[in-house]
């Protein structure tokens, strides 16, 4: 193999011509002939067995040239591009040049490469950055959610009500025949969350255990095409009817759900990491818009292939998403009508941001000289460890070390821009407003503040 010329092209890509000679095109003609020749039948020979002389006396000498240039392409531009010391980053596009012939062929390969890349500005930033606050208001929400999944259910003895659950059989008839899906027995519905048809659980309220009833519904137009607009009776028996029974936000609530001995010291743990949840939040808000920039700021011929792969990873990810969720992807794909032709098209815009970033990251980890030490990764083991209740071993068997390094130079080079940058307010926006408006909101911002004070 020798490389005839490699010259730059548009789009960070390279044009490799590439001449094969003829003792490398000799060895990929005998290997094909080798594979090949068991398919081809010689007269007076068993399958496999004619001579590759035979076989091209009869077919032609270029009888093996196919197979042959498709063996030997593969070795060849490798090693060209192990010559050249180029960073290909995509598949190549191959055309021949000049005719095949037994003293070997030449190709030219043209290759997407990772692109040359000028940093804009990266350090003296500035973003937007949110201010921290939770208000009583916050914290109460918690409680509430806290309460929520504390909350228990009771049999009671009166009739059902919005808000209750009901414990139900049900079947479903069109024009007096059962329908395929509307059967159920000892199903539990919450009145008012809307899960069924409108007006189904309408009708459940005023209902009482044991009683029976039958409930005349009409599916709405955009419902399944079997059933849309229909009319329909649902018969129903109702078993049980269950109210929530909210526990009570006292000292007792705050032994029961947490390590906490009063209400008080348990909303303000509650605040506390409401706080560290939004300053995360608000950090890497001011990190993203950041980063953005800097993306935006570098000077780089990105090729399409590098793009291509991302969102060809943006959507390994999607299908890895809908897998734990325990659906087949061709299964959600069907349901809801989408095209992975157009999921890809749509990742193009994220993918070129992402890949930006990542080129404008190497660039600064290449201009501050950013490195990681063999301590600085074993710690991060550590970290890794103790996170997820590890054996160190463990996290080392299923992480690389490279992997922990380039982690930790990412961070670093985030850092630098992070640390540079300036932070500024979002600017608030005014209106106009009338005086008793203004009064009451000063009034309610009062109370919320008096309100914040006791939940201290």
């Amino acid at each position: 193999m020798s490389v005839k010329s490699c010259e730059k092209v548009e789009k960070s890509q390279v044009a490799l011509t590439i001449e094969v000679g003829a003792a490398e095109f000799e060895a990929a003609i005998e290997k094909a002939y080798q594979k090949m020749r068991k398919k081809i039948n010689v007269p007076g020979f068993r399958p496999g067995k004619a001579p590759r002389k035979i076989i091209e006396g009869m077919y032609g000498a270029e009888v093996f040239f196919e197979e042959a240039i498709n063996n030997a392409f593969p070795e060849a531009y490798e090693a060209a591009v192990k010559e050249q010391e180029l960073r290909v980053v995509g598949y190549p596009t191959v055309e021949m040049v000049g005719e095949c012939t037994k003293d070997g062929f030449t190709f030219k390969a043209t290759a997407p490469v990772y692109p040359e890349v000028t940093l804009g500005q990266y350090k003296g930033l500035s973003a937007e950055k949110e201010d921290v606050k939770v208000t009583a208001a916050d914290v109460n929400e918690r409680l509430k959610q806290l309460s929520d999944r504390n909350t228990r259910l009771v049999s009671v003895e009166r009739e059902a009500k919005e808000g209750d659950t009901a414990v139900i059989d049900f079947e479903g008839f069109l024009e007096g025949k059962p329908f395929e899906g509307g059967k159920g027995e000892n199903y539990s519905l919450e009145l008012g969350s809307h899960s069924f048809v409108p007006g189904f659980e309408e009708q459940i309220v005023g209902m009482k255990a044991g009683e029976e009833k039958d409930l005349d519904i009409t599916f709405p137009e955009d419902y399944h095409a079997d059933l849309a607009g229909k009319a329909v009776v649902f018969k129903v028996k109702v078993h049980e009817v269950k109210e929530k029974e909210v526990p009570a936000l006292d000292d007792e609530f705050a032994k029961d759900v947490s390590e906490f001995d009063t209400l008080k010291d348990l909303k303000a743990d509650l605040k506390k990491k409401i706080t560290e949840e939004r300053q995360k939040d608000a950090d890497r808000a001011f990190e993203d818009a950041l980063m953005e920039q800097v993306g935006a700021n570098i000077t780089a011929d990105v090729p399409d292939a590098m793009i291509e792969n991302q969102a060809r990873q943006f959507l390994d990810n999607f299908k890895m998403q809908i897998a734990q969720q325990g659906i087949p992807y061709d299964q959600y794909m069907k349901m809801t009508g989408m095209d992975e032709a157009k999921l890809l098209e749509d990742a193009k815009e994220p993918s070129e941001r992402q890949v930006r970033l990542d080129l404008a990251l190497a660039a600064i980890i290449e201009a501050e000289k950013l490195e990681v030490s063999d301590e600085e990764v074993e710690a991060e083991f550590q970290k890794m460890a103790e996170q997820y209740s590890m054996d160190l071993e463990m996290v080392k068997k299923y992480l690389q070390a490279d992997q922990v390094k380039d982690q930790l130079l990412t961070q670093k080079a985030v850092a630098v821009v992070v640390d540079s940058a300036t932070a500024i307010k979002p600017e608030k926006k005014t209106a106009k407003k009338t005086t008793k408006k203004a009064e009451k909101e000063a009034e309610e911002a009062e109370t919320e503040s008096k309100s914040e004070t006791e939940a201290e």
